[in-house]
Parts: structure tokens; sequence; C-alpha cells
């Protein structure tokens, strides 16, 4: 069922079907994934992940902190850690350690799902802006929250959490996002200077790089900052981080319109969001905050890909003059999540 009468513009909405929930992620066919294999020649494999406690305490994020892994406890109360089995039973041997986490779902190395940024947008012609996601999915019925926002501000109590009932990231570990990575230098061009890229920046970085990039590849930003992140050794340095490295500028048009033509299946950055935040100054009566995050998100279904290590892979690629491996990344199959760790695997 069409949830829609007008699309935004420059919109995927409907190219994939009227209840699509995967986005361009719909690229990565199994032609697409046969190509990547194809670039498999040494069998090395890199991680590129950080460490989930990275980058420490909750400076890049307010909202969001590290994990927090606790021992289980038996129904009895007793720490399910270095448990003796013998405690139940004389004769056995068994020693038992158990976990629990708190984990915030978009601390460390993560994926975006497409429910984790809509718009306000006049979707069924009404004259009224709703909230809105990916192919028309509505919040408050297909994106479900506790709370209902009015246009002061105010928060209503509106029911449980839950969650995104569509386009979570459940859908993308069915999916199982594996294609072929295409790796861009920007370090190599900006250092650690805090630069937003443009349409300009980013073609000379590919071309030097001499990577080409096909409908259904997943793309890949080596700016440097995940390696400032682990110098830091979780005692991050807020005002340092948020003005060094490269970042994508959302306010590129051009930039925009080539994410849109190239068919990109995904956005991946070792940084904080791919993009410049705060972006620059936007134009008009109203704008978006996340500019790239509302374009690849909610018009394109894009997701994006944040704080991945692939410094390494980077390294590797440039001695061996290579752009292009298999990447393999689902996220958890964490149902109504609208965004999950990750832990990418590379191969070349």
């Amino acid at each position: 069922m069409q949830r829609w009468t007008t699309r935004p513009e420059g919109s995927t909405w409907g190219d994939f079907g009227a209840d699509d929930e995967l986005g361009r992620a719909n690229l990565l066919t199994p032609d697409v994934v046969k190509a990547a294999v194809r670039e498999v020649q040494e069998g090395l494999v890199f991680c590129l992940s950080l460490p989930l406690d990275y980058p420490g305490a909750n400076k890049l994020a307010p909202a969001r902190f590290p994990p927090i892994i606790e021992p289980t406890r038996a129904p009895d109360g007793k720490i399910r850690f270095n448990y003796p089995r013998r405690i139940e039973d004389p004769s056995l041997t068994d020693v038992v350690c158990d976990d629990q986490v708190n984990l915030w779902c978009q601390y460390s190395t993560q994926w975006d799902s497409l429910a984790h940024v809509g718009s306000e947008y006049d979707a069924d012609g009404d004259g009224e802006a709703e909230i809105r996601f990916y192919n028309g999915w509505q919040g408050g019925i297909d994106v479900v929250g506790p709370v209902t926002y009015g246009a002061d501000g105010s928060a209503e109590e509106t029911g449980p959490h839950l969650g995104a009932l569509k386009l979570g990231v459940d859908k993308m570990a069915a999916k199982g996002m594996q294609g072929r990575g295409v790796m861009v230098d920007l370090f190599r061009h900006h250092g650690r200077a805090r630069s937003f890229v443009g349409y300009d920046e980013l073609m000379t970085a590919l071309e030097a790089g001499g990577a080409e990039v096909e409908a259904g590849d997943m793309l890949c930003l080596y700016t440097g900052f995940a390696d400032m992140l682990l110098e830091m050794q979780t005692e991050p340095d807020a005002h340092a981080l948020h003005n060094t490295c490269a970042v994508l500028d959302g306010r590129d048009d051009r930039l925009l319109r080539w994410i849109a033509d190239s068919g990109v299946a995904c956005l991946i950055a070792d940084n904080f969001a791919v993009e410049g935040i705060p972006a620059r100054s936007g134009q008009g009566e109203k704008f978006a905050s996340l500019p790239l995050h509302e374009a690849c998100l909610f018009k394109l279904g894009v997701n994006l890909g944040e704080l991945w290590y692939l410094t390494e892979l980077n390294r590797w690629l440039a001695d061996h003059r290579r752009s292009r491996f298999l990447l393999t990344a689902p996220p958890l199959r964490l149902t109504g999540a609208v965004g999950s760790p990750v832990t990418p695997i590379a191969t070349v």
C-alpha cells in the first residue's frame, strides 16, 4: 500500500516497491555479491570495528554511553561468574562465566538504520507536515516511541516504546549487508585538519586512489578520526574531536546529487557521523540540521556506517594499489532497533 501522494524531490521512495524497508541495500544483489567475492585474492581478513568501549565517556554524543557489562545471576541470586557447578552437585567439575550487557546501540562502531532519521514532511498532500521516514513510513504508526511531541515541544506519554516496527536494523541483518567495499583515503589529502569535503574534494580523492564506484558499492571513507580515538584511550578530548579530520559537506548539492546518481548502497566512515556536525548554515525558511542524514536515510534509503576502524585495511590497500574488497557487515538482528553495533569484516 502506498502511504504517500507526493514523495520528496530526488528521493527513491517507491522505486523498490511500495512496502520496501531496505532502500538501496536492495542493490546488494547476488551478482553484486559475486563480484565482491572476486575481489578476494589473498584471503586476508581485517576487523573494521573499534573496541565497543570507545570513544569513551559521553563526550561525542551526550546521550550515549559505553557498554555496561555485568555478570548474570541465577534465580537463586547466585552470581554466575567463576561459578563452580559443584555448588549444585559435588560431582560436577564445570566452572561457568555468564554476562549481561546494557548497550547503547549507536555508541561505537555502528550502522544507522533508515528509521534513525526522518523528517517532518507533507507526504499525503493535506497541507500539514507529519513525521515520515523513508518510503513514507509514519512516525507513531510504523516507528513508535513512548512520547508524542507537540508543536511547542511538549511531550505527552502515548504508550509503550515499540521502536522501529518498519525500517529497523533487523531488516538489514536479515539482508546480510554483504557486498563490495570501496575505500577512499581522505586523510591523504586533508590530514587531521577539520575539512568539509564536497563533491570536488571527493572526486579528487577518488581519482587519486584509482577508485571506481559502481551501483551497489559500499563506499568507505578513511579520515584518521578513529586513530585519534584510539590514541586518547577512552578519555576523549571533545573539543579536539569536534574540530578535526575530514567530514562530508551535507550542504553541498553536487555531492548529494552524486550520492544519488552513483547508486552507492551505503556510506561508511571512521568519523563520528560521516557528515560534519554542526553542518554549514542552511538556506531558506526551513532545513535539516543533518542534511546528509536526511538525504541518505530519509530520501535515498542509503544506510550510514559510523565510527568504523579503517586504518589497517586502508594501509594494506594503498600498499597494494587496490581500493576494492569484500565487505561483510550485518548488524545485530535486534527487532525494532534504529541502530546497531557492528563488527564488519573486510576480506582482500
